[in-house]
């Protein structure tokens, strides 16, 4: 039993081991299985990539089938087509070595900015004539490639799409698919100096007083020479590159900002006036002054230096670039205000001193006419030389219609009625003196050029003596008028008065002058003559007869009855008196404007009446004196008599010591004031 259990117990052992033996079997070969399956997993997708890349491989072989020939020569035909794109390639190198300069400010040193944007500008230009060649020979030997089948069709396909691509960059023109906008930054940097060079040299040219009386000088070049120089150089780089409006642009915009800041100083907000803001031209007459001073200076001290300074800076372009150029700063810096100021003048209504603001604006343009002739006469300045022609036009059928009026006013005046005062007439004063000034050495010539000018354009008959000849036709029209007024007073003493004032007013006035010379020494002592007869007249009918009423007749008859002879003493004082005060009292209203007449016919007035009053009352005072009613007849003193005899004929601002004391009912200005009746035809 125990041999027995003891053998199958070594059997039971036996298989036990044979067990596991044959479990590690298994188990060693499912993990080289699942081995195996892992690498079999891998190698798919790698057959699946060789499967894939057999064709290209293929392709890529193909070559070495190709004829013999064709593979030999292939080397020559990519050498040729290779070497020109390697050289448009080192170009392009190039120009981004250039990058760093470009960028940088050129102010620091603008001849060197100016060789490497030229050193740019012939790299582009290479690259624009080799690129297209380089791109044929390409062309060329893809052709080939393909034609003798050399190279993989796929191959061939992305390099047409490549240089199809490139050839069309070439044929659209833009110059920044060649250098990146390298270009276009450095001509901004460029025009943003010439800017600069611009402003930092512009300064306004300083106003003064002084300045203004010194016309003649001609203003030099506002800006030194070497700073033209640089603007000359980069004008021509930029010219190059086709910027030539953009520095203009520039160039205007800065100098004519220059201009304005200069004639700012000059306060020249009343060139912006309008019509309506104005009353008439006398009320601006100091700005029109002023125009002329104005215009005459900004004429010869700016527009001069900005005319010269454009000739100098755009020389080298061409005549109708730099004219034009200064047209426009011309334009943009005022000159056209100073003509619109002229022409709003011209518009005005039509009054006699409107015609001497006339001659001034014109004898103003007359003498810058050389100036704007040559400033202006370009073909780019035609706006300025149409406003100036028609402004002249306007100046010359203004003043030449003006000045024809004045007689046509003398004569419709005629028939107004003369100053209830005996005055002079404003229309003899106001005529005399202006027919003066337009004979003055100031009027005169600017006035006969007027005139000749406006008779050319009406094809009439040049006439020498035409001013002369119209201003006699005016003053023989006033002394019609004279005449005229003389007999309109119903008054035969008032008459005279008035007559008396006109004569010697003309003779005083004219005496001596333009209008006095004109006229003739005979046709001046006839007024002085005339003056000299209405007083002897006024004298005789009025004061003259005062003496009469204090007669002695009959008083030595009766020296021996008191009472008798002071009744006819008391008669006749009381007639004299009544005769006085009514004489007094009409004539205290009556006015003799020039002093000299009036102290001397008050005087003798004085000289005629007073010595007979004196002597009578120092006779016959004492009949009366004594009398409870002497005051009535005793009624003036010596003195007092004189005095309001030499109180007579006052002008109403002495009478009243201003013009507020004229009575409100006053007719004095019934006097013809041509500066308004003119202005009523108009």
């Amino acid at each position: 039993m125990d041999q027995s259990a003891s053998g199958n117990d070594c059997k039971n052992n036996f298989c036990i081991d044979k067990l596991i033996a044959a479990r590690k079997s298994l188990k060693l070969s499912l993990e080289k299985s699942r081995t195996l399956g892992l690498a079999l997993e891998k190698a798919g997708p790698r057959l699946e990539e060789i499967n894939q890349r057999l064709p290209s491989l293929e392709a890529a072989v193909r070559p070495i089938r190709a004829d013999k020939d064709a593979l030999v020569a292939v080397g020559g035909h990519i050498n040729r087509a290779v070497g020109p794109a390697a050289a448009v390639l080192k170009v392009f190198d190039a120009v981004h070595g250039l990058e760093k300069s470009l960028l940088s400010d050129p102010s620091n040193d603008l001849p060197g900015y100016l060789s490497v944007l030229k050193r740019l500008e012939e790299a582009l230009r290479f690259l624009g004539d080799n690129c297209g060649l380089a791109i044929q020979w390409l062309e060329d030997i893809i052709e080939y490639l393909e034609d003798n089948r050399v190279a993989d069709g796929m191959y061939l396909s992305n390099l047409k799409t490549s240089l199809k691509g490139l050839r069309e960059l070439q044929n659209d023109g833009e110059r920044v698919h060649l250098d990146g906008g390298l270009l276009d930054a450095a001509l901004d940097k460029l025009e943003n100096e010439f800017r600069r060079l611009l402003m930092e040299h512009s300064v306004p040219l300083p106003m003064s007083a002084p300045s203004l009386g010194e016309q003649a000088c001609i203003a030099p070049s506002p800006l030194p020479v070497t700073v033209i120089q640089k603007l000359q150089a980069i004008l021509g780089r930029l010219i190059a590159n086709n910027r030539l409006e953009k520095c203009i642009t520039i160039y205007v915009e800065v100098r004519s900002s220059n201009v304005r800041a200069s004639l700012k100083a000059l306060d020249l907000d009343y060139l912006e006036i309008s019509i309506s803001q104005f009353n008439n031209v006398q009320s601006i007459e100091g700005h029109i002054e002023q125009w002329g001073k104005h215009l005459e200076f900004a004429v010869k001290h700016l527009f001069e230096a900005e005319f010269n300074l454009c000739n100098d800076v755009f020389e080298r372009i061409g005549l109708d670039v730099w004219m034009g150029c200064f047209a426009k700063i011309a334009a943009q810096a005022g000159i056209l205000a100073f003509l619109q100021f002229g022409r709003t003048i011209t518009e005005s209504k039509k009054e006699p001193i409107k015609l001497l603001k006339l001659l001034d604006i014109f004898s103003s343009l007359n003498k810058l006419r050389l100036d704007f002739n040559r400033l202006f006469g370009g073909a780019a300045c035609v706006e300025i030389q149409n406003l100036t022609r028609d402004l002249i036009k306007r100046v010359i059928d203004g003043a030449a219609e003006i000045f024809w009026e004045i007689f046509v006013q003398v004569e419709l005046q005629r028939q107004s009625p003369p100053p209830q005062d005996g005055s002079i007439p404003r229309l003899v004063s106001s005529i005399t003196d202006y027919c003066n000034e337009l004979l003055g050495d100031n009027y005169r010539p600017i006035l006969s050029q007027v005139l000749v000018i406006h008779q050319s354009w009406k094809q009439k008959k040049f006439q020498e003596m035409i001013l002369v000849n119209e201003v006699l036709k005016i003053i023989k029209a006033v002394d019609l008028n004279l005449e005229t007024w003389v007999k309109a007073y119903g008054d035969a003493t008032l008459s005279c008065v008035f007559a008396m004032n006109c004569h010697w007013h003309l003779y005083k006035h004219l005496k001596g002058t333009k209008l006095g010379e004109l006229m003739g020494d005979s046709w001046l002592k006839e007024h002085e003559q005339y003056k000299e007869y209405y007083s002897a007249i006024f004298l005789r009918e009025s004061w003259g007869k005062l003496p009469g009423h204090l007669s002695r007749e009959g008083l030595i008859l009766f020296s021996g009855g008191r009472a008798t002879a002071r009744d006819l003493v008391k008669k006749r004082l009381k007639t004299f008196n009544e005769a006085f005060d009514e004489m007094f009292r009409k004539q205290s209203v009556w006015v003799i404007p020039e002093r000299d007449l009036r102290e001397k016919t008050c005087q003798l007035i004085v000289q005629t009446v007073l010595p007979v009053y004196r002597s009578y009352m120092q006779t016959y005072g004492p009949l009366v004196e004594k009398d409870a009613s002497s005051s009535k007849y005793a009624k003036y003193t010596v003195q007092g008599l004189e005095q309001m005899l030499l109180s007579l004929f006052l002008p109403r601002r002495e009478r009243y010591g201003s013009f507020k004391g004229r009575p409100t009912g006053s007719k004095i200005d019934n006097g013809v004031d041509l500066r308004r009746t003119a202005s009523a035809v108009a």
